[in-house]
């Protein structure tokens, strides 16, 4: 069971991080305490946090965790080196001494992922740590990775994201036993490059419930609960969607404006594009998480406005309160072989 509340380590939010930081991350942070009774604490330059938190009145409400500097979001994995002091740095550091039950950040992915690597290793036997995202499908959910931490991949990687992503599913969505697929181009084993043919072999004989080959157009069909791929597949398919999404938003809001017997059909159908809209929302499923590290690391949209660092701290604290860690570090202790 989750721990109650009082008793709950709090979520270290990297307040520098993201286009719009501190901004809105500090407007997250402030809802994720008032409205949903999370425990956070903010790490950045305190005298840019101070009066965002005075203009919510918030003032002593939410710790904030000095951090000398501050990685850019044009700054790659190389520029966590170069920076030890930077916020995200800060904030994995607290995780790691057991001050705070997880990282929220919605900078850099290519910093964050290579400052967690750096700050909290990953799990003993974990190759390489992997971007797990939640695709919008239906009736259920959907688990992507990885989408971006690992563009060169191995076929035994791929085998650990998929032991990865079960434990996320069963920890996120009550999966019992969350179906496996293997993107590539086609349905059959023999299709792919070396990479996914190899894959294929490994995760036939891995202990998952592995249902074989999906191609691109069952990403968002539901067919499977886990998808595993390279990061570099990931990523592609991961920004493919959202670009999509949002040309068929814009294109929605557009054919509903140009006439008012069009308003009056979306008026009746209001709760229904709204559902629309939240399931399409990358705001409202709380960012990516970075799975294979000593802690719980969830990477939010650069973009995040206040709503989207707040679902993102909703998800960290899920996840712990699921001992996420606890799930990922039993597989490979029952299946020692594949690691």
């Amino acid at each position: 069971m989750p721990e109650p509340t009082s008793r709950r380590l709090p979520i270290a939010v990297d307040a520098m991080g993201g286009d719009h930081a501190p901004d809105e991350v500090v407007a997250g942070a402030v809802s994720a305490v008032r409205d949903h009774g999370l425990s956070v604490v903010l790490v950045g330059t305190p005298n840019r946090i101070h009066p965002l938190l005075a203009r919510h009145d918030a003032t002593g409400e939410i710790p904030i965790v000095r951090s000398e500097e501050v990685l850019a979001m044009d700054e790659g994995a190389l520029a966590s080196l170069r920076r030890p002091r930077s916020s995200i740095a800060v904030a994995c550091h607290l995780v790691r001494r057991g001050d705070a039950g997880a990282v929220v950040s919605a900078g850099s992915t290519g910093g964050v992922v290579a400052t967690g690597r750096l700050r909290l290793r990953g799990l003993h036997g974990v190759l390489r740590p992997a971007i797990a995202v939640v695709l919008p499908t239906r009736p259920g959910r959907t688990v992507l990775l990885d989408a971006g931490a690992n563009a060169d991949a191995k076929p035994e990687m791929l085998v650990q994201f998929a032991h990865l992503g079960v434990a996320y599913a069963q920890a996120a969505f009550a999966v019992e036993r969350p179906r496996v697929g293997l993107l590539t181009i086609g349905e059959e084993a023999v299709k792919g490059n070396k990479l996914v043919r190899r894959a294929h072999e490994l995760l036939a004989a891995a202990p998952i419930d592995f249902t074989g080959n999906v191609e691109g157009d069952d990403v968002l069909s539901g067919k499977v609960d886990v998808i595993v791929t390279d990061g570099f597949t990931g990523n592609v398919v991961l920004k493919t969607i959202e670009g999509a999404v949002r040309y068929a938003l814009a294109e929605l809001r557009e054919s509903i404006d140009e006439s008012a017997l069009a308003r009056f059909g979306a008026a009746l159908q209001r709760r229904r594009l709204r559902e629309l809209y939240q399931r399409m929302d990358p705001e409202t499923h709380g960012g990516a998480v970075l799975l294979g590290l000593n802690g719980t690391v969830v990477i939010a949209h650069g973009r995040s406005r206040a709503k989207g660092i707040a679902s993102a701290c909703l998800l960290a604290q899920a996840l712990v309160d699921e001992r996420i860690l606890e799930r990922i570090t039993a597989t490979p202790r029952a299946h020692h072989r594949l690691w």
